[in-house]
């Protein structure tokens, strides 16, 4: 086999048997360093990890990941959801819209649909069962709402979209993100509403509303951090990486003195907590460069691409089966893996066909966002499905239902590309 092969080979070989994303990536490329390369090359290792990871925009990664764990347990999803209740109202699916609705407000200030998936199925999941939803529909509603996340800005997938492809302005990628966030969330919300009506969950006189000025009041904090962390980047009173800290510092400030359910030691966990959780996002990043440098030298990733182009001359064409490999990608392996892994084949197709990046990338995170809620893996529906205490194959015909929808969301941004890119122009970012 040529060393090409070997690489390629030995990674997918390494994931069949259960190794860690991480540890498949350097080892396969260690693997083609040796097969391929002189084995002084080998002295590469350590520099390139180090320089995986050595890139001032990825501070904002753990600093998100803090942000998303201290407002999932300083109180927010709570006020939320009670403050959407008094909007929506008691209706039939009103439980649905509500679920949904705080899932995309939550992603907003996090940028991590795990997190926002556990804080709102914790809250949603007991009301939503006692008004008649079935279980396995309300953990799946929830794991694909929360994966708007991926979307909605500040999104922790697109700030390392916009590391891995040279160009690309991550404000202009947060911005393209907000409307095809929305679409995908509003998507959720078609089969919600009708399934709700067809088997009558939610009777209308069974649930009391919250009284609207009280709850409105109470959830200003929240409703107030994605206009903070929009509007400072957007009037360049900081950078993306600055509005990670500014967040950090004011989830602070809300759950230690506006709601007081966040204590000093409480905080100092979440410190722990977020350092774990960016260890495995950081080693998954530097481990990778091994087998990017690897597949660059080898000549691996120019030739993926150049039989990737050779397919189909029609570009349309092979943008469907790119985002249906991105989706079986998806439905295997976590977000930063699949940029990682896929982006250096990507970027020459994506050049070849002169295909819009940040409109790309935002197909990308969709199609992701996706996979997030589909099993066999499906990260937000493994979280939802154990707070609610259920096996994750009692929802695969739910999740399935609501691929179809986000699916949908997914063909009309691809089909009308303004919609992702309408805003950044607007504002002003290079697109």
């Amino acid at each position: 086999m040529t060393p090409d092969l070997w690489m390629l080979v030995t990674f997918l070989a390494f994931l069949l048997v259960g190794v860690p994303v991480a540890f498949s990536l350097g080892l396969s490329g260690a693997v083609g360093i040796i097969a391929g390369l002189p084995p002084a090359m080998l002295s590469t290792l350590g520099t390139n990890t180090y320089n995986s990871i050595a890139k001032y925009p990825l501070i904002a990664i753990p600093l998100f990941i803090l942000t998303g764990l201290i407002f999932e347990r300083s109180g927010v999803a709570a006020r939320l959801v009670r403050f959407a209740q008094a909007l929506i109202g008691p209706r039939h699916g009103g439980l649905a819209v509500v679920a949904v609705l705080v899932c995309m407000i939550m992603g907003g200030m996090s940028g991590s649909g795990p997190a926002d998936a556990a804080a709102v199925a914790m809250v949603m999941l007991p009301s939503m069962t006692r008004a008649g939803y079935p279980k396995p529909f309300s953990a799946t509603l929830i794991a694909a709402s929360a994966s708007t996340a991926i979307l909605i800005p500040p999104s922790v997938a697109l700030i390392l979209y916009s590391i891995v492809v040279p160009g690309v302005d991550l404000r202009a990628l947060f911005a393209a993100g907000l409307f095809p966030g929305i679409l995908a969330g509003l998507s959720l919300l078609i089969p919600a509403l009708w399934l709700s009506r067809r088997h009558g969950w939610e009777k209308p006189d069974g649930v009391e509303r919250p009284p609207l000025g009280e709850s409105f009041r109470q959830a200003i904090p929240a409703l107030f951090a994605p206009v903070l962390i929009l509007g400072g980047l957007r009037s360049g009173l900081f950078t993306p990486t600055e509005a990670a800290v500014v967040a950090v510092a004011y989830g602070v400030v809300i759950g230690l003195w506006w709601t007081r359910e966040l204590s000093l030691k409480d905080l100092w966990a979440l410190f722990g907590e977020a350092a774990v959780i960016s260890g495995i996002v950081m080693l998954i990043i530097a481990l990778a460069g091994i087998f990017a440098w690897a597949g660059t030298m080898l000549g691996t990733f120019r030739h993926l691409a150049e039989w990737v182009i050779g397919l189909t001359d029609n570009g349309a064409l092979l943008l469907v089966l790119v985002m249906l490999a991105v989706l079986a990608a998806g439905m295997l392996l976590d977000a930063i893996s699949i940029y990682l892994i896929m982006m250096p084949i990507l970027i020459p197709v994506m050049q070849h066909f002169d295909w819009n990046p940040v409109w790309f990338g935002i197909l990308l995170a969709m199609n992701i966002a996706i996979g997030q809620f589909t099993p066999p893996v499906a990260v937000n529906l493994m979280v939802t499905a154990e707070v609610a205490r259920i096996r994750l194959e009692q929802t695969v015909g739910w999740a399935l239902l609501f691929v179809v929808a986000m699916g949908s969301a997914l063909a009309v941004v691809a089909l009308f590309p303004e919609i992702a890119l309408w805003l950044p122009r607007v504002l002003g970012y290079n697109v």
